[in-house]
């Protein structure tokens, strides 16, 4: 079983910027696509950024230039960069790795002033 454990939630203003971290056990990690996903109150869990093994990046539209995904395989470790941020963007941020199907236990993002 693949344990993801993330880091680097916050509280923030708007137009902060935060690097949020997830750590993954295992011999997998650098041959699978790794997801940031979000949930607000009262709302679904969404896709925020996925990456691919071979570091390709995609994102939600409403965070395009503005988020960043990258991932580092020798650490077994997936970040996701957070700038000029937007309070709607509060939410608690979870690490995914689909072929594993496995969650961390995620962190808090608050922004607000």
């Amino acid at each position: 079983q693949v344990q993801l454990v993330e880091s680097g939630g916050g509280l923030v203003q708007p137009g902060g910027s935060l690097r949020l971290s997830c750590a993954a056990s295992g011999s997998i990690f650098s041959g699978t696509t790794m997801d940031w996903y979000r949930q607000a109150p009262g709302k679904e869990r969404e896709l925020v950024a996925r990456i691919t093994s071979g570091g390709s990046p995609s994102y939600k539209d409403s965070v395009k230039g503005r988020f960043s995904i990258s991932r580092d395989n020798a650490k077994n470790t997936v970040y996701l960069q957070m700038n000029s941020l937007k309070p709607e963007d509060t939410a608690v941020y979870y690490c995914h790795m689909p072929y594993a199907s496995s969650w961390g236990q995620g962190t808090q993002v608050t922004v607000s002033s």
